[in-house]
């Protein structure tokens, strides 16, 4: 077998087994509010009203983020339906696309060795694979991103076709933009300029022709979407989209808040394992040359201007950070690549950080099933003082028993090949394939389950009166699944998304309002034209009907 043949069939086993990885049970659970019903809401919207260059939500102008995931989704949900599938599925390509890159990239960079383990690395790592089952819109837009660096780093190194290279970072750091916004080029390019300092390549760098080529790739790639808007005279939509982003850095969002270290707990936990063998990656470390010093260097560099940046900015969700899962699975990889090597060990600090994360990993899920079986009983010690919360957990929800054996599985599989297994490579592939285990097991039989006390009896709701010839609106809380489940159409009625007209005005169909048990009374006292007609696990529905003169 030649070469190219192996490499070959490396790529079609990564395909298929990536496939079976991410496209199964994509639609086994609704999608979550609110951002993986935002995207989605945006496409069904795009779809109904033939308006594809306009993201919209409720039917009106949304100016967080520009379309081109949304396109995704169209393309998905017009092969699928609308549906929680064809939400997910762009993601589960990509994902199956990343594992690819990564062995290819790893491939040019060491061999074919490095390029599986780093394929398995990420794979297996927990937030990482996660990711790629979801319909948010962040696994699309990092991908962009860190492809636009690896061609930057390789017109870095590279002597020949540094146009090309020079090209090709800044149409994907554009496509990047038309993902999600100008994040996309400010990482690129606090990345590049602290490389450019650290290096000291300013005249490399500094040249007026690649500044030309880059600039003008960006603008007309990344400002596509922003062009046309202006084309269109939605000037309007291009300033809240402006005012949107300083506001998303400088003001924490609603209930996105969180203490200063979030992000490096979320990673540290959350990319389990390849964070503890990534801490290694930090240590001064001889490497064969200079490529690859460079791309460690640059890999190192995206990973704190990621953190520190987010580290910074006031808003703190989970996924803000994802970008580093890229340079934390590549230093991961390289520290478990020189231990298959004999140039490196397998400390036993490592494998003990490693040992202690699996059991505290693990015994949160143990801990669900635990608490769900003496929830009556923990409930009546007043250790939860959220309303809301113990209403969720009056759901009937259906737990075999076994459900526990999940975060089993991770505990022993990890510590069993640490234990058991006396081969250094295949204890290390034994953890990451326990994980791996771990995380599709999870979304299969624990995440179903943890939904329907969540939100399940209010999609429920909307899905049942989705059919009927009404309005629907939220009180005192913000959710888009009440446009998405409840399938609204485009508004008939100039006054539908007014809420005082449905409140209190001159209605023309009937009313339907859902909030949460704790804002039950606000609502009841200060609207009596309304009738509750009933609750269930927190939520509670109201309804109003059309006076009849």
């Amino acid at each position: 077998m030649t070469s190219r043949q192996r490499t070959n069939l490396y790529q079609l086993a990564i395909v298929i087994i990536a496939a079976f990885l991410y496209l199964p049970f994509l639609g086994s659970v609704h999608l979550f509010d609110w951002d993986e019903i935002n995207f989605a809401e945006s496409a069904r919207e795009m779809i109904l009203s033939k308006d594809y260059l306009t993201v919209q939500i409720n039917f009106q102008a949304f100016w967080e983020k520009p379309p081109l995931f949304s396109w995704f989704q169209v393309l998905s949900m017009k092969t699928f339906g609308i549906n929680e599938f064809a939400a997910r599925f762009p993601n589960a390509i990509a994902g199956i696309i990343t594992l690819l890159i990564l062995f290819n990239v790893g491939k040019r960079l060491y061999n074919e060795k490095f390029g599986l383990i780093w394929v398995l690395v990420y794979a297996g790592s927990i937030l990482p694979h996660f990711y790629f089952k979801t319909g948010i819109i962040d696994p699309i837009f990092n991908l962009f991103i860190f492809v636009g660096i690896y061609y930057f780093f390789l017109f870095a190194i590279n002597e020949n076709h540094k146009l090309k290279f020079v090209f090709l970072s800044a149409f994907f750091i554009g496509l990047g933009i038309l993902t999600k916004g100008p994040v996309a080029f400010l990482l690129f390019f606090l990345s590049a300029f602290i490389y450019m300092i650290i290096n000291k390549s300013y005249k490399k760098f500094l040249n007026i022709k690649i500044i030309l080529v880059y600039a003008i790739t960006v603008a007309i790639v990344g400002g596509f979407w922003f062009i046309l808007q202006l084309l269109n005279g939605n000037y309007d939509i291009l300033i809240k989209f402006v005012e949107y982003q300083i506001r998303l850095f400088t003001i924490e969002d609603a209930g996105h808040g969180g203490f200063l270290f979030y992000h490096f707990v979320v990673l540290f936990i959350g990319v389990f394992p390849a964070s503890i063998f990534m801490l290694k990656a930090f240590r001064k470390m001889k490497t064969e040359d200079s490529m690859h010093r460079n791309f460690n260097q640059w890999m190192i560099i995206l990973f704190w201007v990621v953190l520190i940046l987010f580290t910074i900015v006031s808003t703190k969700i989970v996924h803000y950070s994802s970008m580093c899962y890229f340079p934390m699975s590549f230093l991961a990889s390289y520290i478990i690549f020189n231990i298959f090597e004999n140039k490196q060990k397998f400390d036993k600090w490592m494998k003990i950080l490693i040992a202690a994360m699996s059991v505290l990993i693990g015994s949160l899920v143990l801990a669900i099933q635990f608490f769900i079986q003496y929830k009556d009983k923990i409930i009546a010690l007043g250790l939860i003082k959220d309303d809301f919360a113990v209403a969720n957990l009056d759901a009937n929800v259906y737990w075999s028993g076994f459900e526990f054996l999940v975060g089993a599985i991770l505990i022993f599989g990890v510590i069993g090949s640490l234990v058991f297994i006396k081969n250094v490579n295949k204890q290390i592939i034994g953890i990451f394939l326990s994980s791996l285990l771990f995380v599709n097991l999870t979304m299969v039989f624990i995440v179903p389950r943890v939904e329907q006390y969540s939100q399940n009896a209010a999609i429920s709701f909307y899905k049942e009166i989705s059919k009927e010839n009404c309005y629907l609106e939220a009180f005192g809380f913000k959710s888009y699944a009440i446009y998405y489940y409840f399938d609204k159409q485009i508004p008939e009625n100039k006054n539908s998304n007014d809420q005082n007209w449905l409140f209190d005005g001159a209605i023309d169909k009937p009313v339907y309002i859902v909030c949460k048990i704790t804002s039950e009374n606000d609502f009841a006292q200060n609207h009596p034209k309304f009738k509750k007609i009933k609750s269930k696990n927190g939520f509670v529905f109201f309804k109003r009907e059309v006076e009849v003169n």
